[in-house]
């Protein structure tokens, strides 16, 4: 799975450094390192909606507040 999060500058200010961040810890407590590869691109066009993230080029909007249950979602329900 390739999971790649904005790094453009709206998408900073919303929070996307947090996001990883928080992608990257839970990707490690769940064993997903060789199942989930993480990639950043900037700016995706979705920059209203940011912090942009997609997940085998499906696109969604997360926050730091959100990032839990878009991973239980989104990433760990799909990989598991």
């Amino acid at each position: 799975m390739k999971v790649t999060i904005c790094i453009g500058s709206s998408c900073h200010l919303k929070g996307s450094r947090r996001v990883i961040e928080r992608l990257q810890e839970l990707v490690e407590q769940n064993g997903l390192q060789t199942k989930v590869e993480m990639g950043g691109r900037f700016c995706m066009g979705n920059c209203v909606h940011g912090v942009s993230v997609t997940v085998d080029d499906v696109l969604y909007s997360v926050s730091p507040d959100t990032v839990d249950d878009f991973f239980k979602d989104e990433i760990l329900s799909k990989v598991s």
